[in-house]
């Protein structure tokens, strides 16, 4: 007789048993890794955002901008090429402006990722201070980028992201357009 190589049910269904015990730890830390992946990748985004909005501005040799919209949760923004017949930089027909735009919608993004500065205590900026109400510091919730690829503003702000698990980013623009993306790390904004 010959013999034949094969597994028998004893060895498959150990496999399956340690295949279980490997998925059962496993799992507990992925769930928690990925609500901080998708917070991570919405604010690297909306850096990515923010540099190629600039870029375009300089690019046309005209102004650019992305207006915030933390009126719906989760909020969205919109990166807008044109201001439209009323030359103000108030967003597309969608929410009452005439502006050119691109929509970015956080819901996207899951587990909770919304405009909001999470268990931070303090503003992005080098000083620190209060936190803005509606979770964006820019006036009129609206960054301009002009031809030269500077903001409209001398002040700069920030825009606050968070998730589920209260952790937070905070991705802004100086006056002089140079565009920083921090994160809270339980005491301060690196």
């Amino acid at each position: 007789m010959r013999r034949q190589d094969a597994f028998t049910l004893i060895e498959l269904l150990f496999v399956f048993v340690v295949m279980a015990i490997i998925a059962s730890i496993a799992i507990p830390g992925f769930s928690k890794w990925l609500p901080v992946y998708h917070l991570r990748s919405a604010a690297n985004d909306l850096y990515s955002e923010l540099q190629a909005t600039k870029m375009q501005a300089i690019k046309n040799n005209s102004e650019w901008a992305i207006v915030f919209d933390t009126s719906v949760s989760p909020g969205r923004y919109f990166v807008c090429s044109d201001d439209g017949a009323n030359n103000v930089w108030d967003g597309p027909p969608a929410i009452g402006g005439d502006d050119t735009a691109r929509e970015v919608d956080l819901s996207n993004y899951g587990s909770g990722v919304d405009y909001g500065y999470g268990s931070a205590t303090t503003n992005a900026t080098q000083g620190g201070g209060a936190l803005p109400g509606d979770n964006v510091s820019f006036s009129g919730n609206t960054v301009v980028f002009n031809s030269r690829g500077m903001i409209n503003s001398s002040a700069g702000g920030y825009v606050y992201l968070q998730n589920d698990q209260n952790a937070s980013y905070a991705a802004g623009v100086l006056a002089s357009g140079v565009i920083q993306l921090k994160k809270w790390d339980g005491s301060a904004w690196n």
